[in-house]
């Protein structure tokens, strides 16, 4: 093995399995109830693009336990994005599917992790544009800290804590990626 294998070798810890993930999306869905227990002008707007399974799989939760189908959303927020430039000269632009009005609604803007708050901010940029909700919320099944604005989420499932700067959290989903996981990687 060359120095340079080593160097780009990645190492990758499971943190949660499928029944793990499932556990964690209760968690959220019973934190949401608890603040709006009739779940009255609540809607769910999933961030592509993690952020669509959770919802779906809240939103699944809620027809279940509350025996009610709430207005769901997903939000593209490519183009509200503060790196977008360096990402790419040609960003990959998804459709924003939201087909009801945020105005006066409890909007709760659902993604899978929650790093420095950047996407949030780009994301609650994307919402105002569409109209004026009443109030926004964040749920989010990772926090992995790290914040660099003043951003926290309303609802989390998991905090990883001690995680080194250079180091991420990746969620996979079997709607996106054929298995269920939650990992800690390192570069």
């Amino acid at each position: 093995m060359f120095m340079d294998d080593i160097l780009t070798q990645k190492s990758k810890k499971i943190i949660a399995g499928p029944k793990r993930i499932n556990t964690l999306i209760e968690k959220l869905s019973k934190a949401i109830i608890l603040n709006h227990p009739l779940l009255e002008d609540v809607v769910l707007v999933g961030i592509r693009c993690g952020g669509v399974p959770v919802t779906n799989r809240l939103k699944d939760i809620f027809i279940k336990k509350k025996k009610i189908e709430i207005p769901v959303g997903y939000l593209d927020i490519t183009l509200y994005r503060d790196d977008w430039t360096r990402i790419s000269q040609y960003p990959e632009v998804r459709k924003t599917e939201i087909p009801f009005s945020i105005e006066d609604k409890n909007v709760i803007l659902v993604d899978d992790v929650i790093f420095t708050g950047r996407t949030i901010r780009a994301a609650m940029d994307a919402l105002i544009d569409l109209g004026r909700p009443k109030k926004i919320e964040l749920a989010v099944l990772v926090d992995r800290g790290g914040r660099e604005f003043p951003i926290e989420p309303t609802y989390t499932a998991l905090r990883v804590k001690k995680i080194a700067p250079y180091d991420y959290v990746s969620v996979y989903f079997k709607e996106l990626h054929g298995k269920d996981q939650i990992t800690l990687e390192s570069k």
